[in-house]
């Protein structure tokens, strides 16, 4: 936390008192949270994104996609339209946003929206879907999420942080109570046993929510659109590696585990590159990016050899089928 964010610190309470009011209205009942007749399951964090929500998404779409119809609605962040939209393979991250459309892109047989209006879009997927997964979506009270996931990074846990602008925090941490399930994402592999006790403390679970540890898995195999190849293919490449993502720092401390030799570029999340940027970037020989980024990239493929590294998520400690339990038990 800079000083400068620091001197803001009077914003922070004004944020927060009107965050916690509006939740409290919530909570009683004066605004209404709708719940619906279908399984609705909504995925987020407290804070301002590198949580690991994408591919918690994807691990749940994987886990239902066989026996159910499901349906994915997003916000659809810096898309340039408004409304009620549904994601199609060759639609545009400008129209849908990039990662609504990563999530089409890999699973083309599930439905995929974006709405700024979260009961609008759960009333036009409810006609076609068995379940309903919200994107980002804890901040979102006009609906009630029959089952709720909240994410928090294992180097930046919402215990330990503050309002914005302060902190990251989007809402206060008494929030976490709403949650049914608690995921702590992004943990090192071999965690210790008194390194999650520890964290179980700080976050102060109640007697109803589960909580669990995960991790990045990364693939051995780096893709694009075109050809798919092993991921040592890059061993003895130098490379330039291309990230517009909250916190790249566990892709980079993997690639150098790997001894790659690699030059990094790191735009903000969610980054519209440029004209110049795209021009810059069509000089490399190699990129390696994120699978989000590719999104907003692979209009160079022709002209770059570009791929991206896919990730998923991973528990630990033996706990997936857990996991997967209690999601199936809800659906």
């Amino acid at each position: 936390m800079n000083f400068f964010r620091k001197l803001l610190f009077p914003f922070s309470l004004l944020y927060g008192g009107i965050t916690a009011l509006r939740n409290f209205l919530y909570n009683i009942g004066w605004l209404e949270s709708k719940s619906y007749d279908l399984p609705v399951i909504g995925v987020g964090n407290l804070s301002t994104g590198g949580t690991g929500k994408s591919p918690m998404i994807e691990f749940l779409v994987s886990l239902l996609k066989n026996n159910q119809r499901v349906a994915v609605l997003s916000r659809g962040y810096k898309r340039k339209t408004k409304g009620y939209r549904e994601v199609l393979e060759n639609s545009t991250v400008t129209d849908v946003g990039d990662e609504p459309l990563q999530f089409k892109q890999k699973f083309p047989e599930i439905t995929v929206a974006v709405c700024e209006d979260r009961q609008t879009g759960v009333e036009n997927l409810k006609k076609t879907a068995d379940i309903i997964l919200l994107d980002d979506a804890f901040q979102h009270r006009k609906v009630k999420p029959s089952l709720t996931i909240l994410l928090t990074s294992f180097d930046k846990l919402y215990s330990n942080d503050c309002m914005l602008p302060t902190g990251n925090l989007r809402e206060p941490k008494f929030g976490a109570k709403r949650a049914d399930i608690i995921v702590v994402t992004k943990c090192p592999e071999n965690i210790e046993n008194s390194t999650i006790e520890s964290i179980k403390r700080k976050l102060k679970p109640k007697p109803n929510q589960e909580i669990y540890f995960s991790k990045i898995g990364y693939s051995t195999e780096i893709k694009n659109k075109a050809e798919t190849k092993p991921l040592d293919y890059l061993s003895d490449k130098e490379f330039l590696l291309v990230t517009g993502i909250a916190n790249p720092e566990p892709l980079v401390a993997f690639l150098k585990s790997k001894k790659m030799k690699f030059e990094q570029r790191s735009f903000p999340d969610h980054h519209n590159f440029t004209t110049s940027e795209i021009e810059q970037l069509k000089r490399c020989k190699v990129i390696l990016t994120t699978e989000k980024d590719f999104m907003r990239l692979q209009s160079i493929a022709n002209t770059v050899e570009i791929y991206y590294l896919p990730i998923r998520t991973e528990f630990l400690n033996g706990r997936e089928a857990n996991f997967k339990k209690r999601i199936e038990n809800e659906v």
